[in-house]
């Protein structure tokens, strides 16, 4: 294919990683965008810095950047709307998250403040997209995983290693549909090169459904240590996780995660495959996945 400049929100992240050798490889010449000063810019991929204040940046951008992926958090993303057209952007993949439909009813308020600012956000960029005539693909994720950077695997492996065994809440039975951060980058770049599909969402689930429970025994395996779980009753867990959250490692635990155990959190994925030619694979961790600090 002919060269084509492509930007990168959020590039520094676990799926802009991943995001950033595909896009090479198909021979995109990549604006890759981040916060901090980062000087590893190459033949492929030019490293810019997001600045705060974005007042005058109409007046400094000399480039023509038509096509955008953005893996910043989402509610982030219409704070750059104005940079964005002064890029002149036409086409941008937007990474939400299966959380504005599980949290959205979460015991802990927290939880749903996070769903509501990705269902505005999520507002934001068609709204914004219809005034200036942008193309925009919207995906949702499911439990992202791997590479040992991720919040969801990584943070259960590391309880698991620092105290050898896991709490659950009940039985554990709700089902989850894990999704690998390599598959995650790489339907970015299918929904990028789709030009034929515009102004969609779609929800990106992992090839396998399994229970809670399964999943834990699986990062037990994946970590060479025998399965030991402790059921325990809401109020223990509620109680332990208080104790918990004192660690800076765990102040972002919750007792709704304990309650969300024993819920299915899946999606069809039927369209994705469909459209974006996604074919996930089943939930099989390596070392590196488990191997988070």
């Amino acid at each position: 294919m002919v060269e084509q400049h492509v930007g990168l929100l959020g590039a520094t992240s676990l799926i802009g990683e991943c995001l950033l050798p595909l896009l090479t490889a198909e021979n995109w010449q990549v604006n890759a965008f981040s916060r901090n000063v980062i000087s590893d810019s190459n033949n492929h991929v030019v490293w810019k810095q997001l600045r705060n204040d974005l007042s005058s940046v109409r007046d400094e951008v000399t480039d023509n950047i038509p096509y955008w992926i953005s893996v910043m958090p989402i509610w982030c993303l219409p704070d750059y709307f104005d940079m964005l057209q002064a890029y002149g952007v036409r086409r941008i993949v937007v990474l939400s998250s299966t959380s504005r439909f599980t949290k959205d009813k979460s015991s802990d308020l927290r939880e749903q403040a996070i769903a509501h600012k990705l269902a505005f956000a999520e507002n934001s960029v068609k709204e914004w997209g219809a005034k200036h005539d942008v193309d925009w693909i919207i995906l949702r994720p499911t439990l992202i995983y791997g590479l040992g950077r991720d919040k969801n695997i990584t943070e259960i492996a590391r309880f698991i290693r620092r105290f050898k065994f896991f709490p659950l809440f009940g039985k554990a039975n709700g089902l989850r549909q894990p999704v690998h951060c390599q598959e995650v980058a790489e339907v970015c770049v299918s929904a990028l090169k789709s030009a034929h599909l515009a102004n969609r969402a779609y929800n990106i689930a992992g090839g396998e459904t399994l229970s809670y429970r399964e999943l834990v025994v699986r990062i037990f395996r994946t970590l060479a240590l025998r399965p030991r779980f402790f059921s325990i009753p809401l109020f223990l867990f509620k109680l332990a996780v208080t104790g918990l959250r004192l660690l800076p490692r765990y102040r972002h635990w919750s007792f709704a995660m304990a309650e969300r155990m024993n819920s299915d959190l899946i999606f069809d994925h039927a369209d994705a495959i469909r459209d974006l030619e996604y074919h996930p694979k089943k939930f099989e961790l390596e070392a590196q996945d488990v191997s988070g600090d």
